[in-house]
């Protein structure tokens, strides 16, 4: 059972109360800790700017704290999933009470934005990538319009003599070894190194991607499940109640039958909880 969901009996009601008082008192706990700041970033077209963005470390070690108090709790570790723009930090924790199952769930979900780092050093990885890109494109444009006479010349070259197009292609889709020596020999002449090219693009691209930094935004309000699975931003709090039966979790169960020892005794585990957020 969901704590929040509707429900006729007197104490479920009371235990919604504390619910709702916990997550008053979550919301500006979360607000506080994803406190926005001014960062100074640079964007793709090389302009500086100012982005706001929070620390999430904060929260994950908030979240650990809460773990670290709940003693006699069984808590997961402190989560965050990778996913490129949206991520997420969580912990759940879970204690026994009777034949009774306490659960909560603490999550903050956000999203990342890319920007480099306000560097002279990026300026000039895209103006050497810039560079080389236009020297393949130039070059290779030029081997392809003279392919085919390059490529008789070459043979000519090899004391291959007499070669028409139909020839041409025959052989070189018959032998591949052949047709790499010659391409290698046509671009050893073209006087551009196409392999030492492409190894220092990727190197370059490797740098600006050392150079990149995130930031983070999300919106200060509570979400619930759905929404935290369609990927929105915000806070999430929620409790779970649920009845143990030959080992086996049931979320529907009579809490008429529930003695006043265990009732009190889950009242006293939500203070708890009530206590360690806002710690």
């Amino acid at each position: 059972m969901r704590l929040g969901s509707r429900s006729s009996n007197e104490f479920i009601q009371i235990l919604n109360d504390r619910n709702e008082s916990i997550k008053k008192k979550y919301l500006p706990k979360m607000i506080d800790l994803t406190k926005m700041r001014n960062a100074k970033v640079m964007m793709g077209d090389s302009t500086i700017t100012e982005q706001k963005t929070f620390d999430p470390k904060q929260v994950s070690d908030h979240f650990q704290k809460i773990n670290d108090s709940l003693k006699e709790w069984s808590t997961q570790e402190v989560s965050i999933t990778n996913n490129q723009d949206v991520r997420r930090i969580f912990t759940k924790f879970e204690i026994e009470e009777g034949n009774y199952l306490i659960s909560g769930h603490l999550s903050l979900q956000f999203h990342v934005l890319l920007y480099y780092k306000p560097d002279q050093r990026v300026l000039d990885c895209q103006k050497e990538l810039s560079e080389i890109v236009d020297l393949t494109k130039s070059e290779q444009e030029r081997l392809s319009d003279n392919s085919d006479h390059l490529v008789l010349n070459k043979l000519k070259e090899m004391g291959y003599k007499d070669f028409d197009h139909q020839k041409l292609f025959e052989v070189f889709y018959e032998n591949d070894e052949f047709r790499e020596k010659v391409f290698e020999e046509i671009q050893k002449d073209a006087g551009v190194d196409f392999q030492e090219l492409s190894e220092k693009k990727s190197k370059l691209f490797s740098e600006l991607d050392s150079l990149l930094v995130e930031t983070y935004q999300t919106s200060p309000v509570l979400i619930d499940d759905p929404r935290l699975v369609a990927g929105e931003e915000g806070y999430l709090f929620t409790l779970d109640l649920e009845f143990i039966k030959n080992g086996n979790r049931e979320g529907v169960f009579d809490p008429r039958k529930m003695s006043d020892t265990v009732k009190e005794n889950i009242l006293k585990k939500l203070d708890i909880i009530e206590t360690t957020i806002l710690e």
